[in-house]
């Protein structure tokens, strides 16, 4: 289950992890700097497991605290990143 984060918390995850990936610029292509994973991909899974955040982070190896900064860039984005999902689902 996630934690509710302060917008202060949710700014400072953003800016840790997640930024432009660097041959697609636009909203819905952002992702974690380290691995690499799509913000859209995190949140796919997400769905798919139930919103299980630690299971997820298990699955991609990866802090908690990443999987959260996917959470809190998607709650701003939201309709991007749906936009996004559903062009991969229907690829």
């Amino acid at each position: 289950m996630a934690r509710e984060l302060t917008h202060t918390d949710a700014d400072a995850l953003i800016a840790q992890y997640v930024g432009p990936h660097p041959s697609d610029r636009g909203l819905a292509e952002y992702w974690l700097h380290e691995p690499g994973v799509s913000v859209w991909a995190i949140i796919a899974t997400l769905e798919v497991s139930g919103g299980d955040v630690d299971g997820v982070a298990a699955m991609y190896e990866i802090p908690r605290a990443q999987v959260e900064a996917a959470q809190a860039f998607y709650a701003r984005h939201r309709e991007l990143i749906d936009d996004r999902i559903a062009r991969n689902r229907f690829a």
